[in-house]
């Protein structure tokens, strides 16, 4: 069963970063420099990009069982990710900008909160290669990743009936995080948990979808 379940998630990520580099590809080609699409496709290729470098390893543990070997590159791209996913949501907030109203201040309160997450996420206090890094670090660093996320769902949220298209961008940020938070918290304690991960995988494919008609 348990190398049932490998195959898929191996198959899963696989088809995952192919979907996402394809919108990303599709996007930059289809729409004019600068403009919403554009940096869409950005976004969605930043997105898998990242996730490439954590996945492709998993995918390679989970074919030939040698985590050890492995570890290093796992570790970095956890890394790689936690920041390009960081990256992902401030170009999610640029698209948000072209089209609708803010409250003043919110930007700024956006960017410092991704600043201080990568910052965070740049120090040697994770210890990504190790086989356990501590709980602590990854609660912290994701403080500021969850209000960066609150945020964003909030402003879309608040336009949501503004553009047709993005309507339901709230509603795909929230459970991106609804399906990230158990695993931050719990995964270590029942390496199930990370299954998750897969749901909030399809959330992220749901609002690179809905930028496909920007």
């Amino acid at each position: 069963m348990k190398r049932v379940f490998g195959l898929f998630e191996a198959v899963f990520d696989l088809c995952y970063l192919a979907a996402a580099l394809l919108m990303g590809a599709w996007l930059l080609l289809s729409s004019p420099p600068g403009g919403p699409g554009w940096v869409a496709g950005i976004m969605a290729l930043v997105l898998a990009g990242g996730d490439a470098f954590h996945l492709l390893p998993r995918i390679a543990v989970i074919f030939t069982g040698d985590e050890e070997t492995y570890r290093p590159a796992l570790g970095r791209g956890k890394q790689v990710t936690s920041i390009t996913m960081t990256v992902f949501y401030l170009l999610l907030w640029q698209i948000g900008l072209m089209f609708f109203s803010l409250p003043e201040g919110w930007t700024v309160a956006v960017y410092l909160l991704a600043g201080v997450r990568i910052a965070l996420c740049l120090l040697p206090q994770n210890r990504w290669q190790d086989r356990y890094p501590p709980v602590f670090w990854g609660i912290l660093r994701n403080i500021p990743f969850f209000l960066l996320g609150a945020f964003t769902a909030v402003f879309f949220f608040l336009n949501r009936n503004v553009l047709e298209s993005l309507g339901w961008i709230w509603l795909a940020v929230l459970l991106s995080f609804v399906f990230y938070f158990p695993v931050v918290l719990w995964s270590r304690r029942n390496p199930k948990i990370g299954m998750l991960m897969l749901p909030k995988t399809c959330a992220y494919q749901w609002m690179l979808a809905m930028c496909l008609s920007l």
